[in-house]
This record gives C-alpha cells, structure tokens and sequence, in this order.
C-alpha cells in the first residue's frame, strides 16, 4: 500500500467523514443481492492488503455463502518503502506476499480453494500502463463475475489506475464492475460532491466480522511500521484503522 498525499498533507479524522448526512440515506443491500446465484466473486487488488481495507467484512460474508472466489493482486507491494534499508524492496518482495496469506487466513478465507493470482506489475507506476494493464486484468474474468476493485477516484494514483483498468476488462469480458472507496473517505473530494452516493449501497457487518476484518489488517507488520531513520510514515496511519471499526462497507455499483 501507498498513502495518498492529501491536500493538507495530513488525513482527515474519520469521525468528520463518518457524520456526512449522505452516509445514513445509503440503502442497505445484502451480499446476496449483491452477487447473485452462481456468480464467481473476483477481487482485483493495486497492493497487498487492499482487499482487506476494501472488502475484508465483505469477502467473510461471500465466502461463508459458498460464492467461488479469485483474488488477483496486481503488484507485490515491494516499493511501499522507498529509500529505506530496513525495508527494502528485495525484503518485501518476500514479507509481503507472507503478509497476505496471514491475512487471508485471519479473515478465515479458504486459502486450499481461493484461485490467487499475482502479477507483479511495479507499484507506483500502473497509471502509465493501463491498457497492459487491463488485458491482464480481462484474461481472468468471465461473463458473470462479480468483480470488485479500488474506486477510480479514490485518490491513489494506482487506486484510481486499477479502477479504470478493471472496468475497461469487466466491458470487454461481460463481468459485472463494483468499486470500492478506500483513501476517498479522508478526502476533500468527498465534500466537492464526487462521491457518486446515488450508485452506493451499504453492507452491514457483524461485531465479529470486524474484529476479524481488523485483525487481519494487522497482519501486515510492514505497513504499519514507517522507518523513522529516513522520516517515512507508516503507510497504514491510524485514520485509516479507525475507519475499519465501522460495522458496513460500502460499495459503489
């Protein structure tokens, strides 16, 4: 994961995102409805660990319905800490993928049948190679899928790239596209009126379906960790984590 710049270079507190009146008007629908009957469920992630920011309550509840799954993470994650030694790209190249599988095992996925793909695109740099991009992405689906993925104005520069590209792949192949807010909740473009709240629909999560879901988020010690030698961040801030304690994703149809 990469942190979004923000314009005043500090997120904003998820308590003054979470009173926008618009929140409450979101109509609840239930997985169910969500994906229908014998649609495979396709999660199209920019790094490792935004499945779990994105959708971590949502996938417990698909994969507790029997819904096939398919996991398609496009980059490594390796470059999540530029200019660092003790977070190098070489060592994340291996941490990271560890990482995921803890986490996916945290929020009790079936890792002995999820089809997991990796694609090792580079982070940073997706925006420049969308139509490869969205070829890889469409090799995958298939007329039915549900697939969901980052917003494309989520903010993120490979956010908002895997969007695009997932949707250019949904058309070509007749998969259905849900997108997914994760840095828009701590934006200004929230206020600006960008948020396209008629398309949203709220899904409602369980105590424990958030505990897990947070838990899971935690497994990823690297991203969690800045390296205060070179004054980097960490890439998970704790705005972001206190979003997770929200009992609903939202999901942009």
């Amino acid at each position: 994961m990469k942190p979004a710049t923000l314009n005043d270079g500090r997120p904003t507190p998820a308590q003054i995102w979470n009173s926008a009146p618009q929140l409450a008007q979101i109509p609840t629908i239930s997985p169910s409805l969500l994906v229908p009957a014998g649609s495979r469920v396709v999660v199209v992630a920019p790094h490792p660990g935004d499945e779990v920011l994105a959708c971590g309550g949502l996938l417990q509840l698909l994969s507790a319905l029997d819904y096939p799954l398919k996991l398609i993470s496009i980059t490594d994650g390796s470059a999540s800490h530029p200019g660092s030694n003790q977070w190098s790209a070489q060592r994340l190249s291996v941490f990271r993928p560890q990482e995921s599988v803890e986490a996916l095992r945290r929020l009790g996925l079936p890792l002995h049948s999820l089809k997991w793909i990796r694609g090792g695109f580079g982070d940073n740099d997706l925006a420049g190679r969308e139509q490869l991009l969205s070829q890889f992405i469409a090799r995958y689906l298939q007329p039915g899928d549900a697939v969901f993925t980052t917003w494309r104005n989520d903010g993120n520069d490979d956010h908002d790239a895997v969007g695009r590209a997932t949707a250019i792949a949904c058309a070509l192949t007749g998969a259905r596209l849900l997108e997914l807010p994760i840095w828009a909740w701590h934006r200004p473009a929230r206020e600006a009126g960008r948020m396209p709240w008629q398309c949203a629909r709220k899904v409602r999560l369980d105590t424990w379906s958030v505990a897990r879901k947070r838990h899971a988020a935690h497994a990823y010690a690297s991203q969690l960790l800045g390296d205060p030698l070179i004054g980097l961040a960490p890439m998970l801030p704790p705005v972001l984590l206190e979003r997770m304690r929200e009992p609903y994703e939202i999901v942009f149809l």
